[in-house]
């Protein structure tokens, strides 16, 4: 018993070791989003030409920031100001793991179409035919067919066990699919606490970047004494928009990506939870 609960231990672990990890991902990602900034939108070919303007991006050029006149749609938005980079790491976050999440799910259903193997198995084991639907899983493969795997071998060992009656049996392969389930859950829902979080924490970091651009733009009209400096209040102003927009945007694509992938979810355990069921009725059935 101790020897199973090690080996499921070892499993859980190599399942959650799976995919991308965020510890490693996002400072990676954090210093593309800052290079973006920087020599992207920050690109001195963005904004109209001016001798004091030199190398490879304008945040190290001796201008002050009212004196560019973004050309283009990129320099517009390095207008947006400092937040606008933690902006922009959310959003490559979002995609980055996003895709990883699509390919993960793919990988999971398996390499046939998962509504013909749930039908096919359980046409399967209404003739009680479990070597048959064991080829199936091993064709199918991925975590459906993992679990439903780990149910009928289960299944063929309880039927020639004499030691168990028939009560106890099936509570055994009930457990044994839990297990199972269990022990594929993690690598499903791994990564999508990111999706989530970032569907909230952008709009507020967005939030913070409009309030600091609103705080400058009204500094900016009071700092002139009887007469407003224009550029300044642009400038404010113009950056705070920036920021709500790209905020705005990157949570938008987080909850959409994030509602997604979880009705992915939802529908994968919803076919482990039919065959199952399934499962469980042709051992009561035939045993």
């Amino acid at each position: 018993m101790e020897m199973n609960v090690s080996k499921n231990d070892e499993q859980v672990v190599a399942r959650k070791a799976g995919g991308l990890n965020p510890a490693i991902i996002l400072p990676i990602l954090y210093l593309i989003a800052l290079a973006i900034y920087l020599f992207v939108f920050g690109n001195p070919g963005n904004f109209k030409a001016d001798p004091r303007i030199a190398g490879a991006s304008v945040a190290f050029a001796d201008i002050e920031s009212k004196e560019l006149h973004p050309e283009s749609f990129m320099g517009i938005i390095y207008m947006g100001g400092p937040v606008v980079h933690i902006l922009i790491l959310f959003m490559i976050t979002v995609i980055v793991f996003s895709l990883e999440r699509f390919f993960v799910l793919g990988k999971a259903a398996g390499k046939g179409n998962l509504d013909n193997f749930v039908v096919q198995v359980r046409n399967l084991l209404n003739q009680n035919k479990i070597d048959e639907a064991l080829e199936e899983c091993d064709r199918q493969q991925g975590s459906v067919g993992n679990v439903v795997k780990e149910g009928l071998t289960t299944y063929k060992a309880l039927s020639h066990d004499t030691t168990l009656n028939k009560e106890q049996k099936m509570v055994a392969l009930n457990k044994a699919i839990e297990e199972a389930t269990t022990l594929e859950m993690p690598m499903l829902e791994k990564n999508m606490m990111i999706l989530s979080t970032l569907g909230t924490v952008a709009t507020l970091i967005a939030l913070l970047g409009t309030v600091i651009g609103m705080i400058k733009a009204f500094f900016a009209l009071g700092s002139g004494g009887g007469t407003p400096d224009a550029a300044a209040l642009s400038i404010g102003i113009s950056e705070a928009l920036i920021n709500t927009a790209l905020g705005i945007g990157t949570s938008a694509f987080a909850i959409i990506f994030y509602n997604y992938f979880t009705s992915k979810i939802d529908g994968l355990t919803y076919k482990i939870d039919e065959i199952a069921m399934s499962i469980q009725q042709s051992f009561a059935e035939f045993n």
